[in-house]
């Protein structure tokens, strides 16, 4: 099987994938043949390990999984935490033509036992950390046939360590094509049931070639650590098809990506590109003890996705920390960011321009190209699209329309080609008839020193009319009371809009998230 082809003398990003292909020969087997094999590929808390060890242990799993009796396109849900065993059962699988279903792992047993039954997958792999959760989820599952264990105390299933020592090191790649499935990513279901996005063998090539590469500037000589976990689509491109595609080094952690923990892994490894989500640069700026010095003097780059980046929090990480924060807009159903900053063209406040490979048309209510400062819905198209949702007709046409997916973000354009976010659509608030952005609002909120986050809804005031209404999380040192609230209120007028400002404030010690960090609006509604 061939590689894919970037001709970077035509354009930064034009790829020419093989019909015969296969991804893990792409991101695995070709840092051997590039002379990287002897080099560090991977380093988690069990130690590190090289290209050549990478390459062997895909190998295994993939003739592991084989040895179960899994097939082409058997899947097989992974939920397992951050470590050498995800790369080598990811890429194992694709190698040997089957189909990995990564899974969030903060999820609950009746969330796994929904994945499992949507899924039909066969075969499961768990950490063991987290089995207590998962396994009962296990109870009448109709399609699972084995559950793998990666770790020690495996509770009478099969250990993957054993089944990997038992396994040739030695694989031939399946016979697939670019246009097989390769992988499923589930979106978060925070608009309802999960749905399983399936990605092709060139969508990874794709991303890796868009972005890390013709975007970020990725190179051979970076470490990245990415706090965003690996079973998320933003995870999976930064800690690893990006590193991987170049012959970078990955540093990962297992457990919670905290403050602490973060500067730690920071301070042992030294990391040249970081990866994070606004909230997380807000809590590591919260502690004015963080700052280059005690974290990676090395660091050259930070990226930012999940939600927009405001810009007060971005301006006072690069001061601090001596690295620009390239915020961008990215998808499960894209699979990576398609809309970010670059390190030559950044403006804070902005998700920056296109990403080369993609197209993006901002489209008002009525379907028409949005005039400039004008409000629309964000459609993109590009080469990782997700080909569908799994067994989900309904909700797959009313995002993936021909070549366009529908983001469900609104967004307007300046005259200078930058695009502004406002907000996702069920989350805008129309105010005395005009469209106001959460974000914006928020991003006013924060640029008061006392704030360390906020999240705004809309409320029916007396007459049943909405206006908005922030939630407030204050940073140490600060007093709730109504004069810090009446303050708060002439801070936002005095920085948008005055019919913009919030009508009620109220105070609380932390803010719902999901698991990448993304605030959870619909929980403060009501």
């Amino acid at each position: 099987m061939q590689l894919a082809r970037v001709d970077r003398s035509v354009t930064p990003t034009a790829i020419d994938v093989p019909r015969e292909y296969n991804a893990a020969l792409e991101f695995i087997d070709a840092n051997l043949d590039r002379g990287r094999g002897e080099k560090v590929a991977f380093i988690d808390e069990s130690g590190r390990y090289t290209y050549r060890q990478l390459a062997e242990r895909v190998n295994r799993s993939g003739n592991a999984l084989r040895a179960l009796g899994a097939g082409m396109e058997t899947r097989v849900l992974m939920c397992m935490a951050d470590g050498i065993d995800f790369p080598a059962l990811f890429f194992g699988a694709i190698k040997a033509g089957c189909i990995p279903v990564p899974v969030n792992t903060l999820l609950t047993a009746s969330d796994y036992a929904y994945l499992l039954r949507d899924s039909r997958a066969r075969f499961a792999v768990v950490s063991a950390s987290l089995l207590d959760r998962f396994e009962p989820a296990l109870a009448g599952q109709p399609h699972l046939e084995r559950v793998v264990v990666a770790g020690e105390d495996a509770h009478g299933h099969p250990r993957l360590g054993d089944l990997l020592e038992a396994a040739s090191d030695s694989l031939d790649a399946a016979p697939t094509t670019c246009d097989d499935v390769a992988f499923w990513l589930y979106t978060s279901g925070s608009t309802g049931s999960p749905k399983g996005s399936m990605h092709l063998h060139r969508h990874l090539i794709a991303t890796a070639e868009h972005y890390g590469v013709a975007t970020l500037g990725i190179r051979e000589d970076d470490i990245v650590y990415s706090a965003a976990k690996l079973f998320f689509a933003y995870g999976l491109g930064n800690a690893m098809t990006f590193p991987f595609q170049v012959g970078a080094t990955t540093v990962v952690l297992a457990g919670r990506p905290t403050p602490d923990a973060v500067m730690a892994l920071m301070r042992a490894h030294r990391p040249t590109i970081f990866y994070g989500v606004p909230t997380l640069y807000g809590a590591l700026l919260a502690d004015p003890s963080n700052d280059r010095g005690n974290a990676s003097p090395a660091l050259r780059l930070a990226v930012s996705a999940g939600e927009a980046l405001p810009a007060e929090i971005g301006r006072a990480f690069e001061q601090r920390f001596g690295a620009p924060v390239l915020d961008g807009l990215g998808s499960t159903e894209m699979l990576h960011i398609f809309l970010s900053n670059r390190e030559e063209d950044l403006r804070y406040g902005t998700t920056g321009r296109a990403v080369p490979g993609y197209e993006l048309e901002v489209l008002t209510e009525s379907g028409e190209p949005a005039a400039t400062d004008e409000l629309g819905e964000l459609w993109v198209r590009g080469d990782s699209s997700a080909v569908a949702y799994w067994n989900q007709r309904d909700k797959s046409r009313a995002t993936f329309h021909g070549s366009w997916t529908r983001t469900g973000d609104k967004y307007t354009v300046d005259a200078d080609g930058y695009y502004h976010y406002a907000g996702r659509t069920d989350d805008m608030l129309k105010v005395g008839g005009q469209w106001v952005s959460p974000f914006e609002v928020e991003s006013a909120l924060l640029a008061h020193p006392g704030v360390l986050e906020a999240a705004v809804v809309g409320r029916d005031d007396e007459q049943g009319l909405v206006k908005p209404r922030a939630f407030v999380v204050l940073r140490e040192g600060s007093e709730a009371g109504d004069a810090l609230a009446d303050e708060l209120k002439e801070f936002v007028k005095g920085r948008i809009a005055p019919f913009k400002y919030p009508r009620w404030i109220e105070f609380a010690e932390s803010l719902p998230k999901t698991a990448t960090g993304k605030i959870q609006r619909f929980r403060l509604r009501g």
